[in-house]
Order: C-alpha cells, then sequence, then structure tokens
C-alpha cells in the first residue's frame, strides 16, 4: 500500500492550499484517514482525521480553518486550509488505516510527505 501526497506549497500569510494524498496497492477497506504536521524542531502533531463515514476530528488550533474531506471510492483525502497562519508551517503527512483483505486487521500506512511554507 502507497499513500502519495500531493498539493503542497508556498503561500502568503492569509491564502490556501489543499493538499490530496491518494492510497494505492492491495486495499480491502480503509478506515481512518487523516493528515499531521511536523515543523522544524517540534513533534509530530495531529491536524485532522476523518471516518470512513464522514465523522470527522481537528486539532484546536486549525478548527474553523481547515477542513478534511474524503472520497471513499478513490480511496482520497484531501485537507483544505484557510486563512492559512506563519505557524501552520511544516511537512505535512496523509496517514490512513488499511486492511488489504477481509481476514487482514488494519495497518497504519504514512505518506512521504508534502512541505507547506506560510510566509508573513
Amino acid at each position: 500500500v502507497q499513500l502519495q501526497a500531493s498539493g503542497g506549497g508556498l503561500v502568503q500569510a492569509g491564502e490556501s492550499l489543499r493538499l490530496s494524498c491518494a492510497a494505492s496497492g492491495r486495499i480491502f477497506r480503509i478506515n481512518d484517514m487523516g493528515w499531521c504536521r511536523q515543523a522544524p524542531g517540534k513533534q509530530r502533531e495531529l491536524v485532522a482525521t476523518i471516518t470512513s463515514g464522514g465523522t470527522t476530528n481537528y486539532a484546536d488550533s486549525v478548527k474553523g480553518r481547515f477542513n478534511i474531506s474524503r472520497d471513499n471510492a478513490k480511496n482520497t483525502v484531501s485537507l483544505q486550509m484557510n486563512s492559512l497562519k506563519p505557524e501552520d508551517t511544516a511537512v505535512y503527512y496523509c496517514n490512513a488505516e488499511v486492511r488489504q483483505a477481509y481476514w487482514n486487521t488494519y495497518l497504519g500506512y504514512w505518506g512521504q510527505g508534502t512541505q507547506v511554507t506560510v510566509s508573513s
């Protein structure tokens, strides 16, 4: 299973970016999907998650600005980031809990990371 993230870049404060992540390979079912981020010198932190049924959860720091969504038919998850702040600067990683066959358990997979830089 591979997760391919895209959409990062350099923007100014107040602007928007949309990150996307596609899961591929042998996939029977995907449970939770989400995004984490890691800024230089800091620990990786949860940004947002979404269940297969569409229930979402956000870090307090991004509530009201970020929106996570997914397309279960395409095995993709997206993160719409609005009103970006310099403190949102980080490498963003997508993740997914994937079951490769009905007899398997769910395992966690991570994408390669995409850089988001917000200038003031």
